[in-house]
């Protein structure tokens, strides 16, 4: 199987396995599947989390205000008096004025936290590091198990605002409008495939370009269109770069020493005189000239 390393300009997203003779358009349908889901976890993991602390979102008409100002306007919520956590509310005000500030009780938020984490590291960079390949289904799985977790502490459901529902239903547009998030999301229609400085096109196969080695690793690039060619990766990478220049340094550091030992004093000394033997077998090794 062919892996690919998948990058993002210079940061590293996930890896893939696929076969040479893979075409580039499914190619690029499967990335971009799982770059968007991956997105969406990582979404849904950060949502949640404030869910588990805050309890779930305001109204749009609430959302900013002080407790005086929704008693001067005479706001009331219907969403968070129907959408109470399983074991009650715990009371824990949201500082930005999101969330309604009653939370779910602590065995709850620990079942949603726990769940949390295990779908950010099933999505997380570090899979890199540990050469875990990612796939459709393990995103899958992490989306499962974060709507599971959901619905164990909220069985009502969530109010239609809430932006975990929004993502669980397809709303992802919706969801992300005016976020920084959206501008993550790929199109597939604009998504570009690049390796070794070349555009992948979608009419040919992925054999095309790399041969039909299915033992090859490759480093390629995941952009939209507009963006012109990513830049190209380094011949050395950062950490061969602190390795080499930690042994220019050592080096450096050696040849001080050897300057400052260059003492020739043990030149006067009687192993390193080169007549010494000579004198030695002639007898005359001890003779004095001084007077006794």
């Amino acid at each position: 199987m062919v892996k690919l390393h998948i990058k993002r300009g210079d940061e590293s997203l996930f890896l893939f396995e696929t076969t040479c003779p893979t075409p580039v358009e499914d190619l690029l349908c499967q990335l971009v599947e799982i770059h968007n889901g991956r997105e969406q976890v990582q979404r849904l993991c950060e949502e949640i989390s404030q869910l588990a602390d805050h309890g779930v979102t305001s109204t749009p008409n609430m959302q900013g205000l002080t407790d005086e100002q929704v008693e001067e306007l005479r706001l009331v919520d219907e969403w968070a008096q129907r959408c109470v956590p399983s074991g009650g509310g715990v009371s824990k005000r949201d500082p930005v004025g999101r969330r309604c500030g009653q939370a779910p009780n602590d065995k709850m938020a620990g079942v949603l936290k726990r769940t949390v984490e295990e779908a950010k590291s099933a999505v997380s960079k570090k899979q890199v590091e540990s050469n875990v390949c990612l796939t459709p289904e393990m995103i899958r799985d992490a989306m499962d198990r974060l709507r599971g977790a959901t619905m164990i502490v909220y069985p009502m459901g969530l109010p239609p605002h809430e932006p975990i529902r929004m993502e669980f239903e397809g709303n992802v547009e919706e969801a992300t409008s005016g976020k920084q998030a959206s501008k993550l999301i790929l199109d597939l229609s604009t998504a570009q495939l690049w390796w070794a400085g070349k555009e992948l096109q979608r009419d040919k196969t992925l054999g095309d370009y790399i041969g039909r080695n299915e033992k090859t690793k490759i480093i390629a690039k995941l952009q939209s269109r507009g963006h012109g060619a990513p830049a190209r990766e380094p011949v050395v990478s950062e950490d061969e770069k602190k390795r080499m220049m930690a042994y220019a340094y050592r080096r450096q550091e050696e040849l001080k020493k050897l300057d400052e030992a260059q003492d020739d004093s043990y030149l006067n000394s009687d192993w390193a005189d080169p007549n010494s033997l000579k004198r030695a077998f002639q007898g005359v090794s001890n003779v004095s000239w001084r007077p006794r």
